[in-house]
């Protein structure tokens, strides 16, 4: 089984990988296979709604990072995505990647059918029931199956690190990570 997790912050190893980390750290002990790919420091550009995609599996421009990181999420079993939230959403790479991500999925059914999917979020103080709705959403339109907690998938935090102090937060990011295992587990089984 593979986990692969995207960061949709413009911040590499800040609060949102800090959440994505404590979720995959719980499959990589339950012996399930992850990969972190972080957006900070590229520009993932918008759907061009030139409608190429179908057939062909993913999107036909490659002049970003999408082509090679759809192919993962498609050869993958499970996605966890996280963003920081930025004016009560997802941030602006993230929303790009689930947009054409969704018209690429759209144009080819099946592509995403039956996987499991998580979200997390890091937020200074609201939105991030909006950014968490967000992908959810993705992962819901696409088939997938969304893995759950005790309580919303977001932790409260500024600047890098200060997530750390969310005691409950990342309590929920772990159980997070136990559902996510099972899910992916359950999933196995069933093929």
């Amino acid at each position: 089984m593979k986990l692969l997790a995207l960061n949709g912050s413009a911040r590499k190893d800040g609060n949102t990988a800090i959440l994505l980390n404590t979720v995959l750290d719980v499959a990589r002990a339950a012996g399930v296979e992850t990969e972190l790919i972080q957006f900070g420091g590229t520009i993932i550009e918008p759907c061009k709604a030139c409608w190429a995609c179908g057939g062909k599996k993913n999107c036909v421009h490659q002049n970003d990072s999408f082509h090679d990181v759809f192919e993962k999420v498609v050869a993958a079993d499970g996605l966890l995505l996280g963003s920081p939230v930025y004016s009560a959403n997802v941030s602006a790479n993230m929303q790009a990647f689930l947009k054409r991500a969704a018209v690429v999925a759209d144009m080819n059914p099946g592509l995403l059918t039956h996987k499991a999917g998580a979200a997390v979020a890091a937020a200074r103080r609201g939105g991030a029931l909006n950014a968490i709705d967000t992908m959810n959403h993705f992962f819901l339109n696409h088939e997938m199956f969304v893995a759950g907690s005790t309580y919303w998938n977001m932790v409260y935090g500024q600047l890098p690190g200060d997530v750390n102090q969310d005691a409950e937060g990342l309590a929920n990011m772990k159980n997070l990570g136990q559902n996510l295992v099972f899910l992916l587990k359950l999933l196995e089984k069933a093929k």
